[in-house]
Parts: C-alpha cells; structure tokens; sequence
C-alpha cells in the first residue's frame, strides 16, 4: 500500500496541464483517498489536437508511432500537473513499484502533461480479480509518448475524451479523459501516474505501470515549475534496458 504520508500543496495556475498513460497496473493501488488540501484550478482551455502521427507495429499488436527513437527528442518543453482540479492530493510513493496515485473526484479532467504523440488506448475494462492481475489492472487508460522522449501512462479513468486515439499528436493541458475507479482501484476514485521509457516492441505493462517516482515532478509541475524526467528516465534505461518479464517471473 501507498505511505500515508501525502505530498500536499496549494496548487498555483501553470500550464494549461497534462497526463499521461498506457494499460495497466500490478499490485493494487491505494483503497482510501488521503486528505486533500484546497489549490488553485489551472486555466481552461487546452489545446486542440493536431493531425495523428502514422503509426507503427507495437507490443501486441498496439499501435505506436515511431518508438524511442521516432525522431530527436525536445528540452525544455512545458509539462504540466496531469490531473486539472482544485481538490487534489497524490501519494509520494506507491506499492511494490515507482508510481503514484492521484486523488480527485470522479470526473475530474485528466490532461496530457507535456506535447507528444498518444501510444495507446484502453477503452475497456477487462480487470477481473480472479487474474490475472497484471495486464488488466489499469482499467481505462491512456499512454502518452512526450517530445522529451518519456512515456507518461495514466489509468483507472472512468471516460476517455472523444479523439484520443493511438497516434493522435496532444498539446501539454489538452484533455486525454477522466478520474475514475476502473480496473483495480478498489472503489477509490483516483488516477494511476506512471513515467518510463517506451521500450518500444519489447514492451510490457510492468514497464508502463512506472519505474521511476513522479513524485518529485508532481510537485514541481503543480507549483508551476517545469522539472524534466527524461535524463533519469534514459538514466535508468541505460541500467536496465527493457524488461522482458515482470520482476519475480
């Protein structure tokens, strides 16, 4: 289960704000919401999405456009917190692997955290608690492949927006769907958080689940700073490459 501690902050404006996702997470996430304290509302108006990118073959049979090395990757690009609420809270740390799971109402807007290209989509939600658990835990979700590079995943979304599709390209703050309590999250709206390296056509869910923590990003993003992932993520790409297996298979 999560810590009970809570990475709490009365968000400022920043960017119109943005998410990530891709399907499915492993062990169970947190069965109580923390409590929240009072931010700000981001500004409205996210923006529109462009034309979709042509897609390629990815890990069974997912559409994804290019990959890691789909073409240069992009500093300094804006991220932005990825769900848009004034009553929010997230867990510093997660269960059994890097992520975090943000706590909102049910509904609440989940946006693309930074410009990219949407990897995949799960409209369906296939967990079944009697397994198996790791490919269909995510319920409702989306991926997110950000211009720096960095994979963002977002899951247990009660809808997803009309024209996010594997391969449509999204601006950081444009909406991606909503809050909700899809796949395993045991009955508590909130949004699985994951970042990690596309590791396109070895691909697996306890890859997209998350490998490094968000918390640190999380934070900068909603007081309005703009901290990068993409060196510790290729950091921790160097050492381990892509996974072929969940840990302990």
């Amino acid at each position: 289960m999560p810590s009970p501690t809570i990475g709490r902050r009365r968000a400022r404006p920043a960017y119109p704000v943005l998410l990530l996702l891709v399907p499915v997470l492993a062990a169970g996430c947190a069965t109580t919401r923390p409590g929240t304290a009072p931010g700000t509302r981001p500004p409205s108006g996210p923006a529109t999405a462009g034309q979709p990118a042509p897609p390629t073959a990815g890990p069974s049979g997912a559409a994804v456009p290019g990959g890691p090395s789909a073409g240069p990757t992009r500093a300094g690009l804006p991220h932005v917190f990825p769900v848009r609420a004034a009553d929010v809270a997230y867990h510093p740390t997660h269960s059994a692997y890097p992520g975090t799971d943000i706590f909102a109402d049910c509904g609440e807007p989940v946006v693309a955290v930074t410009d990219g290209v949407v990897l995949e989509v799960s409209r369906v939600d296939r967990f079944d608690r009697r397994g198996p658990r790791g490919p269909h835990n995510g319920g409702l979700s989306v991926s997110l492949l950000g211009d720096d590079g960095v994979r963002y995943y977002g899951s247990h979304l009660r809808r997803i927006a009309d024209g996010i599709d594997a391969g449509t390209r999204v601006r950081a703050g444009q909406r991606l769907g909503e809050v909700g309590r899809t796949g395993n999250a045991n009955n508590v709206c909130h949004l699985h958080f994951g970042i990690s390296p596309p590791c396109s056509g070895r691909d697996g869910w306890w890859i997209r689940r998350g490998v490094i923590w968000p918390a640190p990003y999380l934070k900068s993003w909603r007081g309005g700073g703009n901290k990068e992932p993409a060196a510790e993520v290729a950091a921790w790409h160097r050492r381990h490459g892509c996974p072929k297996a969940p840990p302990g298979d």
